[in-house]
């Protein structure tokens, strides 16, 4: 299985000393605030389950991350393939989510700079793309710093909210691959 190192942090599989802080962090009002809604604890188990296996099938998704120094679980980064329809599908996700406590400190664009270079220089994929609702600045500025680019061409309304929903509305951001 691969684990993917920084100099803070450390992308692993999950274990089962992890559900219970995934399940505090997808219940976290705050943390949830650019999603449907928080996730109850049946829901967290059941999308923790297809994580770990999703990761064990391919080898790469959604890594739970830890800090080095102290083993705490902060969330996970890693990627995903999207389910939903859309202009830009079939395509590889990357995306983050963390404990509230460890905002601020550069963790999600330090993790997901690693993810994007193994997928460029180790899976060979040619493109990542990232989508948030409009309103989410703190992911939009993780984006930015991993050098994706929005086209407003590419914004799209999230199929799975209904129309007129707040949160329907996403920006699309894509990183291709540097050139050799």
């Amino acid at each position: 299985m691969t684990e993917l190192v920084t100099d803070r942090l450390r992308m692993r599989h999950w274990t089962e000393a992890d559900r219970e802080p995934f399940a505090a962090m997808n219940a976290d009002e705050l943390v949830m605030e650019h999603f449907e809604s928080p996730l109850d604890r049946a829901a967290s188990d059941a999308w923790f389950d297809q994580i770990s296996s999703s990761l064990d099938a391919r080898g790469w998704g959604l890594w739970a991350v830890e800090r080095s120094d102290d083993g705490e679980f902060l969330g996970f980064v890693g990627l995903a393939v999207p389910t939903i329809e859309a202009p830009f599908t079939p395509c590889v996700e990357i995306g983050w989510r963390l404990v509230r406590g460890a905002w601020g400190y550069g963790y999600a664009t330090e993790a997901a700079r690693a993810v994007a270079a193994h997928v460029f220089c180790v899976l060979g994929l040619s493109e990542l793309v990232s989508f948030t609702t409009v309103a989410n600045t703190r992911s939009r500025a993780v984006m930015e710093r991993l050098g994706m680019r929005r086209d407003p061409a590419d914004d799209f309304e999230y199929p799975r909210l209904p129309p007129g929903h707040p949160q329907r509305p996403h920006v699309l951001y894509r990183l291709a691959a540097p050139r050799p």
